[in-house]
C-alpha cells in the first residue's frame, strides 16, 4: 500500500525539492564521513572506506526504521502516511522525466551550450564536447540506467522490507553515485561501496530489463530487437549491471548508444551498446521515458502482488 501511495505523490508532486529531502542527508553525511575518513585513514583509503560505508548504512537504515517504528505504536494510519511519505522520497520517475525533457526543450533554441549545460545536471560524464548527438544519446543513456538505480530497485527492495530496506538500498546507490569511481581519487576509497552497488543492483537490473523489454512489446516499440540486443550488449560496459538495462533501450528504440566518453577530461573507451539502424533524434528522449514510466508500472504490479501474497502467508 505503501509503495503505491509514494508512486501516486511522485506522479503527483514529483520530488519534494521544497522540503528537507532525506536522500540530501545522505548525501551530506557521505561527504563529512568522507572527510573524517581521509584524515582518519591517509594511507588506509580502502579501510576508511569501508568505514563510511557501513556507517552510511547503517544511520541511513536505523533512523527510518525508529521513525516508522514509533509511528505504527502511535497508530496504523500514522504509520501508513510516514511510510508513504518515505516510499515518495526514495523514488524520482517524475523527477527522471522532468529533468531530461529539460534537455529536449533546449534543443527548440538549437542552443548547444545550453543543452550541454542541461545535460551535465543529470549524467556524470564531461559534456563540453558532446555534440547534439551526444546529448541526446547521453541523455537516453541516463534514463535507461536510472530507471534500475533510481526507481524499480528501490521498488524491489521496499517490496521486501518497505521502506527500511529501501533506505538501505538508496544510501548504497547514493555512496556509489557520489564516491564510486574509478578514478585517481576514489579508485581506493570508493571501491567497497561500489561493489557493494554492484551487487545489490545485481537482480533488480535483470528484473528490470525483462519488464523493459515487456513494455517494449506494450508500447509497441521493437521488442524483439530489444531482447536481441539485450542478450547481446547487456555486459558491454564496466559495470555488470549498467548496460542491462541501456541495451534494452537500444534495441526498443533501434539506435546506438554508449561508445567512447570523457570523464574528469580523460578519454575512456567503451564499447557501442545497439546497433546504429538509424540515428538518433530528440524524440527518443521521449520514447525512453515512456519505456521507463511502463517499466516501473509493471516493476509496481510485481509488488505489489508479492506483498498481497506475503500478508495472506503471515496472517
Amino acid at each position: 500500500m505503501s509503495i503505491l501511495i509514494g508512486f501516486i505523490l511522485d506522479c503527483i508532486f514529483g520530488d519534494p525539492y521544497n522540503f528537507p529531502h532525506p536522500v540530501r542527508l545522505i548525501g551530506k553525511l557521505i561527504s563529512n564521513l568522507e572527510k573524517l575518513m581521509r584524515k582518519l585513514f591517509p594511507e588506509k583509503l580502502y579501510i576508511g572506506g569501508i568505514f563510511m560505508t557501513l556507517t552510511v548504512l547503517f544511520l541511513s537504515t536505523a533512523v527510518p526504521f525508529l521513525i516508522l517504528l514509533l509511528c505504527y505504536k502511535i497508530n496504523i494510519i500514522l504509520g501508513i502516511t510516514a511510510e508513504s511519505v518515505m516510499c515518495w522520497y526514495l523514488i524520482a520517475p517524475k523527477c527522471l522525466k522532468t529533468e531530461s525533457m529539460k534537455v529536449y526543450k533546449t534543443f527548440a533554441e538549437n542552443d548547444i551550450e545550453k543543452s550541454r549545460k542541461a545535460v551535465s545536471m543529470i549524467v556524470g560524464r564531461d559534456t563540453e564536447r558532446l555534440d547534439f548527438e551526444g546529448i541526446i544519446k547521453a541523455t537516453v543513456e541516463t534514463v535507461a540506467e536510472n530507471t534500475s538505480d533510481g526507481v524499480t530497485a528501490p521498488i524491489f527492495y521496499m517490496a521486501f522490507g518497505g521502506a527500511v530496506l529501501g533506505f538501505f538500498y538508496k544510501s548504497a546507490n547514493t555512496m556509489d553515485s557520489m564516491v564510486g569511481y574509478r578514478n585517481e581519487k576514489y579508485k581506493d576509497f570508493g571501491r567497497f561501496s561500489a561493489k557493494l552497488d554492484d551487487v545489490l543492483n545485481y537482480i533488480p537490473s535483470r528484473l528490470t530489463a525483462i519488464l523493459m523489454i515487456i513494455s517494449a512489446y506494450i508500447l509497441k516499440y521493437d521488442g524483439k530487437s530489444a531482447y536481441k540486443i539485450w542478450k547481446r550488449d547487456r555486459l558491454k560496459h564496466a559495470s555488470p549491471n549498467s548496460a542491462q538495462t541501456e541495451s534494452v533501450c537500444a534495441g526498443a528504440l533501434n539506435i546506438r548508444l554508449a561508445g567512447d566518453a570523457y570523464y574528469f577530461g580523460k578519454l575512456h573507451k567503451k564499447p557501442y551498446i545497439g546497433d546504429n539502424t538509424r540515428p538518433v533524434e530528440k524524440g527518443d528522449i521521449i520514447r525512453a521515458n515512456k519505456l521507463m514510466y511502463m517499466t516501473t508500472v509493471l516493476m509496481l504490479i510485481l509488488s505489489v502482488i508479492f506483498r498481497i501474497l506475503i500478508f495472506e502467508v503471515i496472517f
